[in-house]
C-alpha cells in the first residue's frame, strides 16, 4: 500500500497554506497536463501560456477546492476552459504546422520517428472528441471516469469515442504503412 498522499488531501493541504503540498502536486501533473494541453490546443503558441494560466487559477481557486471529482480531473478542467476561452476569443484561427524535427542518422530511429509522426498525424486527425478522448486515456493516463467527468459525458460515450477513435488509427496506420511499402 502506497505511504504517498493522494492528489486530493494535497490539495486540501495546499488550500490551508502548506506550499510542499502544492509542489508535490505539480511534480506529479505537470507533464501530464502540458501534454494535454498541447495535444488539446490549436495553437502550438498558446500552450505555455494555458499551462502557466491554469497553474495560477488552481492557486486562485485553491480556497474553493472541494474534491468532488479527482484532483486531476479539476486541474485539466480548468486547462480545458481556458482552450475553450481562447478559442471563442479567436475564431478564426488556424492550426499551427508541427515543428520539423532533425532526422537522426540511424534508420532505426528515422523509422521510429516517421511512425509516430505518422501516429500523431493520425491523431490529430481525428475529430475533436474523439482527439480529447484519446489523449486523455493514452497520453495522460485518465480513467474512462475521469474522463467523462471531464468532458461532461456519460463514460459509454466516452468508451464510444475511444472505440472510434482507435478503430479509425488502426485503419490510417495500416493504410500509412501499406503505402510506404509500397514506396520501398
Amino acid at each position: 500500500m502506497s505511504t504517498e498522499p493522494s492528489d486530493e488531501s494535497l490539495m486540501l493541504r495546499y488550500a490551508g497554506g502548506d506550499l510542499p503540498a502544492f509542489r508535490a502536486l505539480y511534480q506529479r501533473h505537470h507533464r501530464g497536463l502540458y501534454r494535454f494541453i498541447a495535444w488539446r490546443s490549436p495553437r502550438r503558441d498558446w500552450v505555455d501560456e494555458v499551462a502557466q494560466e491554469t497553474w495560477v487559477a488552481l492557486h486562485q481557486a485553491r480556497a474553493r477546492y472541494e474534491p468532488t471529482a479527482t484532483f486531476r480531473t479539476f486541474l485539466y478542467q480548468i486547462a480545458r476552459n481556458r482552450l475553450v476561452d481562447l478559442q471563442r476569443q479567436s475564431p478564426t484561427l488556424t492550426e499551427d504546422a508541427a515543428p520539423e524535427q532533425e532526422s537522426p542518422a540511424a534508420d532505426a530511429q528515422l523509422e521510429s520517428q516517421q511512425m509516430n509522426a505518422s501516429l500523431h498525424q493520425a491523431i490529430r486527425a481525428l475529430p475533436g472528441e474523439q482527439k480529447e478522448a484519446v489523449v486523455l486515456q493514452q497520453f495522460s493516463g485518465l480513467s474512462l471516469e475521469e474522463i467523462a467527468a471531464l468532458t461532461g459525458a456519460p463514460i459509454e460515450t466516452v468508451k464510444s469515442r475511444l472505440r472510434y477513435a482507435m478503430r479509425k488509427l488502426r485503419l490510417q496506420m495500416s493504410t500509412g504503412m501499406a503505402a510506404q511499402e509500397e514506396q520501398a
